[in-house]
């Protein structure tokens, strides 16, 4: 029941100027706190930090909950509930894992028909409002999106597509070294270490991810990467509040590591 907001930061808007667009989808899993709070931290730099000049070449849109009843719900009953609250009809298990549910490669691989599981798929793609939403808003927005970046924790990891796989993307080396170079970038902050590979090679098979949906279904995109945020397990989802800005910091340093000129839109496409 709760609202699901997304954040536009746009410079010179009034001149009804359109830009290329980069997507930022936070708390996806509802447990994952500190990815709501860094997006946060990204919009504060949006307006008034380091980020500013970016305005000049993109939009950002921002989602700083992807899940909202599933993160009011780890707020009030559950601190490390990871699903949506839906119900499943035929069992008392609630909710959906929401990065399982999206119509690409739905139910391939890593993922569950028990809906007491924590990576259960639905009852089909797109069977959750959050989902549906989101794709519907992408699909306003989506051939102007150039760099699509969803955050998650934990793990200290850049993640590639595909999830669904092993193949690798065609654009897979480049693709690396974009997430190299954003690590090493990460790293001056505060010495913290992240690594980088594709999905399957890193962690493990996950098909239905919103980042594999978005990829196949805008292929002009240049850039689509996870972020899997701190830390590497000692508080892992309970992350203490005093972590939230290094990792704000350290995700804005790749960030600003990026070379712009690499995402814009190639004419023509």
């Amino acid at each position: 029941s709760q609202d699901l907001k997304v954040v536009k930061i746009s410079k010179f808007c009034e001149t009804g100027e359109t830009k290329p667009i980069i997507f930022i989808e936070a708390n996806t899993h509802a447990r994952e706190w500190i990815t709501s709070a860094v997006a946060t931290y990204i919009i504060n730099e949006l307006l008034c930090g380091t980020l500013q000049e970016r305005l000049d070449q993109f939009d950002f849109y921002i989602v700083p909950v992807g899940n909202p009843d599933g993160y009011v719900y780890t707020h009030t009953e559950s601190r490390t509930w990871r699903k949506t609250r839906s119900l499943n009809k035929g069992s008392e298990c609630v909710g959906t894992d929401p990065n399982r549910n999206w119509d690409d490669h739905w139910m391939t691989g890593g993922s569950s028909v028990d809906p007491c599981s924590n990576v259960y798929a639905g009852t089909a793609a797109f069977s959750e409002v959050e989902i549906r939403s989101l794709a519907e808003y992408y699909k306003t927005i989506g051939n102007d999106v150039s760099f699509f970046l969803t955050l998650h924790s934990h793990g200290q990891m850049f993640l590639l597509p595909w999830g669904y796989t092993l193949d690798h993307i065609p654009d897979y080396d480049r693709y690396m070294e974009v997430a190299k170079n954003g690590a090493a970038a990460l790293e001056t902050v505060n010495g913290t270490k992240y690594t980088w590979g594709s999905i399957p090679e890193t962690i493990y098979i996950a098909s239905g991810g919103s980042l594999d949906w978005i990829l196949g279904k805008f292929p002009n995109i240049r850039l689509a990467l996870c972020a899997e945020l701190r830390d590497t397990g000692k508080y892992g989802f309970l992350l203490p509040a005093h972590e939230i800005l290094p990792t704000g910091e350290e995700l804005v340093a790749a960030l600003n590591n990026i070379n712009y000129r690499d995402v814009l839109p190639i004419p023509g496409l």
